[in-house]
């Protein structure tokens, strides 16, 4: 496998913080880029699987995730060089502050570590609302805190009044362009719950909301100063690796995928095709059964807390995954997916039965339940893996289960260790989202799996 050069215009358009608007300022340019019929491809730092639904509405193709923590710096280069090669601009967005990583104490895994694996020119998007000086304070400490790619800054908050004076002193303190602003657009805002952004599909009017942003952006944002930015990355040297169809068998993965299960990462999706997969999707929500033919099952994470109700009622689903299971079916289920294959889901006190495969009972609770990156490593031998193999994976719910499973230990930075997962037989299920680019041999493991089954639904 050799290392091939791709040229690629690319910014990373980062962030002071966590709602200081990257996604706004995001969608604004991608709609802007969009509307100038510039043929752009989107991306997004770290596990975040709803601000790439956001781009991907915008673009109509699917957003990626680049994760460090996941994927290490070799994979997140492939996986950019791959999906953004031969396009005319790519736009990664940040994730959290520019900094921010794992820890306190350096920039690991951050979105400007990102930048600088990709060696992408970086945008500071900072909210100027209430600022005066105090906005060249904090650009000073950003600007210089640790070695960075900043090139450029977009104010957000900002009104049209104040502009040129931010523009002015920004520019004369420091050698970064302002490449415009975004003020406050109410009609155009971005509802968020408790993991993040609601998903796209659930925001009404989302389109005309888009709409607006972009026609902002080509307004009050320098486009073609953005894309000038874009232009100065140099050539990035990366390798694209090469999968074959781990059988002459065709065969296909079901996936659940609505407004309930809708975090997958795309490039598991591409990972498993190449290996030999066709991907067909079914939507629990609408009590779809799992598609006749289908020799794999994956149930993703999401918001099935969001459709008890609807979900509870899903017979036709739920008869379905059952006789898939029994019929040996290899099932792979993360998180919401994990909830749902268990007996109840409980909510503000109210069991809602579900699938009932797995005898665990899951809870909604009102904090963050083991969260963050760890290590998974297997305890026994399963259909993804061997005894002592291990995968990177990450966590962000708000439930716990009953039974969370323990054939896999899993090891945080810091050292604290825990168990998960139950992966017996044909099951592969656990609160963990896994990234198969992490380790493509789960990713083998599970398409083998899938390939050998000679079940009938």
């Amino acid at each position: 496998m050799s290392k091939l050069i791709f040229d690629i215009p690319r910014i990373l358009i980062t962030g002071t913080g966590s709602g200081c608007g990257k996604t706004t300022v995001t969608c604004a340019v991608l709609q802007a880029l969009k509307e100038r019929n510039i043929d752009v491809c989107a991306f997004k730092c770290g596990p975040d699987y709803i601000d790439p639904m956001f781009h991907s509405r915008v673009i109509g193709i699917p957003s990626r995730n680049l994760d460090l923590f996941l994927c290490g710096e070799e994979g997140v280069r492939t996986i950019f060089a791959k999906n953004a090669g031969g396009r005319d601009i790519a736009v990664i967005e940040g994730a959290m502050g520019m900094y921010d990583g794992i820890g306190f104490d350096g920039d690991e895994y951050s979105a400007n570590r990102t930048a600088a694996a990709t060696g992408t020119p970086e945008i500071l998007v900072v909210n100027a609302k209430g600022k005066g000086a105090s906005l060249l304070a904090e650009l000073y400490g950003y600007l210089n805190f640790t070695d960075n790619n900043v090139r450029a800054v977009i104010l957000n908050g900002c009104s049209e009044g104040m502009y040129p004076a931010y523009k002015k002193a920004v520019e004369k303190a420091f050698d970064v362009k302002v490449l415009g602003f975004m003020p406050k657009i109410p009609e155009a805002g971005l509802e968020s719950r408790h993991l993040g952004l609601v998903t796209a599909d659930e925001i009404e009017g989302l389109e005309r909301k888009l709409k607006i942003l972009g026609g902002q952006a080509e307004k009050t944002v320098d486009i073609d100063g953005l894309l000038a930015v874009a232009g100065i990355a140099e050539p990035l040297e990366a390798e694209i690796p090469e999968f074959m169809p781990v059988s002459d068998r065709k065969f296909t993965v079901a996936a659940a995928f609505d407004k309930a299960f809708c975090f997958y990462y795309e490039d598991n999706f591409d990972l498993l095709k190449n290996l030999g997969a066709e991907i067909e999707f079914f939507s629990p929500l609408e009590d779809e059964p799992v598609p006749e033919g289908a020799s794999g099952l994956i149930l993703g994470g999401g918001y099935p807390e969001e459709y008890l109700e609807e979900l509870s009622r899903a017979e036709k689903t739920k008869s379905s995954i059952g006789s898939a299971v029994k019929s040996g079916m290899p099932v792979w289920a993360e998180c919401g997916g994990f909830m749902y294959l268990g007996q109840t889901i409980e909510k503000d006190g109210i069991e809602y039965p579900v699938a009932g495969i797995l005898d665990g009972k899951s809870k909604m609770t009102d904090r963050l339940v083991r969260f963050g990156y760890k290590n998974l490593t297997a305890r026994r031998d399963n259909m993804m893996c061997g005894a002592g193999q291990s995968v990177k994976c990450h966590e962000f719910h708000y439930s716990d289960s009953s039974e969370n499973g323990g054939d896999f230990d899993a090891v945080r930075n810091s050292g604290m260790k825990s168990r998960c997962i139950i992966a017996k037989d044909n099951i592969f299920a656990g609160y963990p989202h896994i990234h198969l680019w992490s380790n493509p041999e789960f990713a083998e493991g599970f398409a083998r799996a899938c390939a050998s089954y000679g079940g009938v639904l």
